[in-house]
């Protein structure tokens, strides 16, 4: 079964028309939130069942859930040209490739980002990655609904299609790369970032316009994979604003 919890994440699921099966309440839950969602979820016509704790634990096997979850379909991803097609009438479209992501808690935290800062889509990869499952919806605080995902077998040909469609390609990495903040971002974009431990690979790399870093002042001379994700996009809608 493929379920949402937590209680943002659930309303947020059911304000971007996700094809919702049914809404678990656990016995007892009211008022606040849980009550917008009983409302929304009835504007949409979709299932309520209020169950025993027991039963509620057995169908979110132990998870913090807030109290409440969404039994959903199976995610329909967008196809790449799909994605193009949809950015076309954009001026500055920014896409956004997580290559070979393994951290459900990175995914989601950079899914929120994303969302946050207006990327128009994320791209990951099929293999060697995490899963985008009711943890991730739950770090993103929902976001994983409102956002076009794109899930591709090959990174290095999809650079390759996207680059015919005009878009520039910047590749988060520390080695043989550039301050950040000296690129300019005023162009279509895709921004890759990579794996936790290993970053983008070799190949990926070598079809990149530009490798960029964030320099650091301190003793650690790396930052999370999220929290690198977040400083780079920001600074890319900061230049695209002027």
């Amino acid at each position: 079964m493929a379920l949402i919890i937590g209680r943002k994440p659930v309303l947020e699921a059911i304000n971007s028309d996700r094809n919702i099966e049914q809404i678990y309440f656990r016995f007892g839950q009211k008022g606040g939130i849980l009550n917008v969602i009983r409302i929304a979820a009835k504007k949409r016509k979709i299932k309520i069942s209020e169950v025993s704790l027991k039963k509620f634990d057995e169908i979110i096997t132990g998870k913090n859930s807030q109290g409440v979850a969404a039994k959903i379909s199976e995610r329909n991803y967008i196809s790449l040209d799909g994605l193009i097609d949809r950015t076309k009438t954009k001026e500055l479209p920014l896409l956004l490739i997580l290559e070979e992501l393994q951290d459900v808690h990175n995914l989601g935290a950079i899914l929120r980002t994303a969302e946050c800062s207006g990327v128009d889509g994320v791209i990951i990869t099929k293999c060697n990655s995490a899963p985008l499952n009711e943890t991730v919806s739950k770090i993103s605080a929902g976001a994983v609904e409102h956002l076009k995902i794109c899930q591709i077998n090959n990174v290095v040909q999809s650079i390759d299609t996207l680059k015919q469609n005009g878009y520039w390609i910047i590749g988060s990495t520390l080695d043989n790369s550039v301050d950040y903040s000296n690129i300019d971002y005023n162009r279509p974009l895709v921004l890759i970032v990579g794996n936790e431990q290993k970053g983008i690979r070799r190949l990926t790399t070598e079809k990149c316009d530009h490798l960029i870093n964030i320099p650091m002042d301190g003793k650690i001379q790396s930052l999370n994979v999220s929290v690198a994700t977040g400083v780079i996009l920001f600074e890319i809608k900061r230049q695209q604003k002027k």
